[in-house]
């Protein structure tokens, strides 16, 4: 009797010390999903992952491709080789698409703006391709720059056939982690796209040669109505890829994408994305820093100037899981004690670590905000001289 009361005793302690040291961190298993087999869950503005399952496993991701399809018809938009008011003539290997569409005829004419409506809201595999052969000459062209864009991205479980992803070509796949990438890609180099992927119903206007007609674009993402604090982005479904989603949210600072790859049924598809958005929700807490503190000049040595001024990159963010104390987080400033001529604005000089309880949990770089050239003889003849007339 006495060994089993020893037994238990010793049971017991190593419960109590198991309890005290394991940290209070949401696993895996936390997340309330049940029937979607692969998913992620990321923050947009850190990029950290707060929950994952089978997140590289690659997939047919159906219009979810279009995200990427968007990203690059906005990085054109950036550099000028395209502007919203531009119009597009759609071709018959654009009207010929199946699937979702907006039902452009052939030699219709609308602009980049509109369809770039018809992709984010009504996911229109005809307006993809059209605008695709309006920036690259055809989709085969498009795709190239789709798979390249993939790659500069880090994208390692991707590669595109179509624009579209109408196809059920095997050689067509993404993983649920590349979908969150190339998300959190479009949604924080060019935000505006919100503004597109926000709209539930909007009507367009068919100029053919059989007249006008007016077409109401209505969104395939049912989270609109479902999820207050949703943003976009993009749906997907074939029979091939099932029911696939990348959801953004936005709540008290906090952005997040959510990817559901392969689930069962547009139902399971929208309710287990908005589990996986309030159980980030409830363990996520950004920790922002602007930087907007004045930072001290520095002395530099063979330079017409004796101190250099400097800047942050730019706020830090980071996001914490573990239900840390905020409030504890420390910085402190990296910095030589004196710079040597020449630099050049934008020269890293520096850096601001942040630690958390003892630990680095991340930096922001901190540089030059001028340009010093290096002194010549002239130069210092200069300087001597109207040390002496002071």
């Amino acid at each position: 009797m006495r060994k089993l009361l020893s037994w238990r005793k010793a049971i017991v302690i190593l419960l109590s010390f198991t309890l005290i040291f394991t940290p209070l961190l949401p696993t895996y298993a936390d997340a309330p999903i049940k029937e979607t087999p692969s998913y992620i869950l990321i923050e947009a503005q850190t990029g950290q992952v707060i929950v994952l399952q089978n997140a590289d496993e690659r997939l047919a991701p159906a219009s979810v491709t279009k995200v990427m399809t968007l990203l690059i018809v906005f990085d054109f938009i950036e550099k000028g080789r395209i502007k919203l008011e531009h119009e597009v003539i759609t071709s018959a290997y654009a009207k010929s698409m199946g699937g979702s569409q907006v039902f452009l005829e052939e030699g219709e004419i609308q602009t980049v703006e509109t369809l770039i409506k018809c992709i984010a809201v009504a996911s229109g595999n005809d307006a993809s391709v059209a605008l695709a052969e309006h920036i690259a000459g055809s989709e085969a062209e498009f795709v190239k720059l789709m798979n390249e864009r993939a790659r500069e991205l880090g994208m390692k479980n991707t590669n595109f056939v179509d624009s579209s992803g109408l196809t059920d070509d095997d050689n067509h796949y993404m993983s649920a982690r590349d979908v969150a990438i190339v998300s959190r890609e479009l949604i924080t180099r060019y935000p505006q796209v919100l503004d597109y992927t926000q709209i539930w119903m909007e009507d367009i206007v068919h100029n053919t040669a059989r007249g006008s007609s007016v077409f109401t674009l209505s969104s395939t993402n049912k989270l609109l109505k479902m999820y207050e604090w949703t943003t976009g982005l993009k749906t997907g479904s074939t029979s091939k890829a099932k029911f696939c989603l990348s959801a953004t949210a936005s709540r008290d600072g906090i952005d997040l994408i959510a990817v559901i790859m392969a689930a069962p049924s547009g139902k399971v598809r929208f309710e287990e994305a908005m589990a996986l958005l309030n159980f980030g929700y409830g363990v996520a807490r950004l920790f922002e820093d602007v930087n907007e503190d004045v930072l001290p000049t520095l002395p530099i040595r063979g330079s017409v100037e004796d101190y250099v001024t400097i800047k942050y990159q730019g706020p830090f963010k980071y996001l914490d899981i573990k239900g840390s104390d905020l409030s504890q987080i420390e910085k402190v400033l990296n910095l030589p004690e004196k710079l040597t001529a020449p630099i050049n604005e934008g020269d890293a000089v520096g850096e601001a670590v942040y630690r958390l309880n003892g630990e680095r949990i991340g930096s922001v770089s901190i540089f030059s905000a001028q340009t010093v050239e290096k002194a010549g003889y002239v130069d210092y003849l200069g300087k001597a001289l109207r040390l002496l007339l002071v």
